[in-house]
């Protein structure tokens, strides 16, 4: 049938199951936009308040989901506003398809109105990138798109789409979506010398990336522990691969993370290191990383393979897969001693916690919080002390529920993220964030209350930047240089002029009220909560520290 280019890029899109996108309309894309309204009964469109608030829609909605998320914005700033969000899923590896209108063909590359070369500008922060160059390709071009970004590591691919090929028509035949790559398969003699080395291990330990949750191989992770006796840690991307309850789960390891999950890491001989990326807010001193261990290395990227921790085995592989063959190939094994190792480890932990200062603490606002919540129900947080704080408190368990930005560090990523999240789910949705990041993309509230989102906008309000804050008391003489925000903002006003609901919460009393009333509604409420500006994170490891540097609590 003969078709539009802007009709075959929704039949398409439609072809490859995509029943939301997220987006802004402009000038280059109003044949885009023209063809959503006439499809609107077959593709949902959610248009959000600024076009960074809708790439992390489509990012929130993509890691709730497991699917591709869409998100489509105009020429020039509609793009470059897409930029942060992009380069936020490249880094999280979030399988997304960013779509952009451009000025014609004719006009690209004379500075018309609103040209910019987002190819260009995005190459560095894509798997891969397209400008179409005919409307004969384009159907082709968004098949291919969406393969690239499911396939092996997932990752954002762009397409810009001149308008001339938008308003030209082409031929269109309906097609079945592209299988993904075939991952790669690891070879027998890596699979035996992983068997032989946990044979010989006395300490083994799991160490668990978002590759696992990508890989939907959280059962085997489950099986592979039990089977030699090894306690679990988890990247910060890691978390709800397994459920966090799990007598073998130890939590988040690194800078903040749980001292037991890190402590054991580094106190193993042998770490499974399982789609991981060793960052270096979970590796520290490189030079002092678990020193003591034998490293195997299981990725489906090989790019990561031996790129930040030289390993004694390193497997380009798909990690459910050699997982399980590796499970074939080895018996199951007890390490009593080890197992009491980490349980000190774990006592010790329990008996230096710190628990906060003030009327109202992190950790009661995020315990309260989870006597609301569901196993099933998303989880998202903005970036800061409050992200760190939900690592290590939130209860988990169930995979895709935990919805954060971890390598890019997004401030400003949650309110957008929340919203795709919970689109995506249909599931009530936590965003926890604080004051300063959610100035950032606070207009999202507007694209909430018009969606009637069932949002819970846990705000952690310290009238500062905390994270900058606790950086600048341990390390810069308490120096706090534009960290104190002395704004006057009245948070819960805000919410209420948006159409959301909002409460003011300074103690337990009024969080147990609040929260009650929240989590009855229909649509969002945030929040208002007022913690101590001196709040900290603990554990923490010293910036290009080692376990022997970690501040268990502010005591020691």
């Amino acid at each position: 049938m003969i078709l539009s280019g802007s009709q075959i890029l929704i039949e398409t899109l439609l072809e490859q199951g995509t029943d939301t996108v997220f987006g802004y309309p402009g000038g280059t894309v109003l044949n885009i936009y023209d063809e959503l309204y006439k499809s609107s009964d077959r593709i949902n469109h959610i248009i959000s308040a600024h076009e960074q608030g809708a790439v992390h829609a489509a990012d929130g909605y993509a890691r709730a989901s497991g699917k591709v998320g869409v998100v489509i914005a105009t020429s020039g700033p509609g793009a470059t506003n897409l930029v942060t969000g992009i380069a936020n899923a490249y880094l999280d590896s979030t399988p997304i398809v960013a779509i952009t209108g451009n000025v014609g063909r004719s006009l690209i590359g004379r500075d018309s109105f609103q040209e910019v070369d987002i190819k260009g500008i995005t190459m560095p922060i894509t798997k891969h990138n397209f400008q179409v160059q005919s409307t004969e390709e384009l159907a082709d071009v968004v098949r291919k798109a969406f393969k690239i970004a499911r396939s092996g590591r997932p990752g954002p691919v762009l397409i810009d789409i001149p308008k001339d090929i938008q308003i030209a028509t082409a031929e269109y035949t309906p097609a079945s979506p592209l299988p993904s790559d075939k991952a790669p398969y690891a070879y027998e003699t890596d699979i035996a010398a992983a068997a032989k080395m946990i044979a010989e291990a006395k300490k083994p330990y799991v160490y668990c990336g978002g590759g696992i949750i990508n890989a939907a191989a959280g059962k085997e992770i489950v099986a592979l522990a039990d089977a030699i006796d090894a306690p679990i840690g988890f990247s910060m991307m890691g978390l709800s691969a397994v459920a966090s309850t799990h007598p073998r789960a130890l939590g988040m390891v690194g800078m903040h993370g749980h001292y037991a999950a890190t402590k054991a890491m580094y106190e193993s001989d042998l770490i499974l290191a399982l789609g991981i990326r060793f960052s270096d807010r979970a590796t520290g001193d490189k030079s002092k990383f678990a020193t003591g261990a034998k490293i195997i290395h299981i990725d489906i990227d090989n790019a990561e393979l031996n790129k930040n921790i030289s390993c004694h085995l390193s497997i380009n592989a798909d990690v459910k897969e050699t997982v399980s063959r590796i499970l074939e190939r080895i018996a199951p094994t007890a390490h009593p001693e080890w197992a009491q190792q980490v349980a000190s480890f774990c006592k010790y932990e329990e008996d230096n916690l710190y628990l906060g200062k003030g009327e109202l603490t992190p950790y009661q606002i995020i315990d309260a919080v989870m006597e609301h919540t569901t196993p099933d129900m998303p989880i998202a947080t903005d970036v800061g002390q409050h992200q760190m704080w939900a690592a290590q408190r939130c209860k988990l368990e169930a995979p895709r529920t935990f919805v954060s930005s971890g390598g890019l560090g997004t401030m400003g990523y949650g309110m957008g993220a929340a919203i795709g999240a919970c689109v995506a789910t249909g599931k009530r949705t936590v965003l926890f964030t604080g004051d300063g990041s959610f100035g950032m993309n606070l207009n999202e509230m507007a694209t909430a209350v018009s969606q009637n989102l069932p949002l819970v906008v846990m705000l952690m309000n310290n009238g500062v930047l905390g994270m900058v804050r606790q950086w600048q008391t341990l390390f810069f003489g308490q120096r706090y240089s534009q960290t104190t925000l002395d704004r006057k903002t009245d948070f819960v006003a805000l919410a209420k002029a948006f159409g959301a609901e909002g409460y003011s919460v300074t103690n337990k009393d009024e969080l147990a009220a609040a929260l009650d009333a929240a989590f009855a509604a229909d649509g969002p409420v945030l929040l208002d909560c007022r913690i101590d500006q001196d709040e900290m994170v603990m554990p923490m490891i010293p910036p290009n520290g080692s376990i022997t540097d970690i501040l268990v609590n502010l005591k020691n």
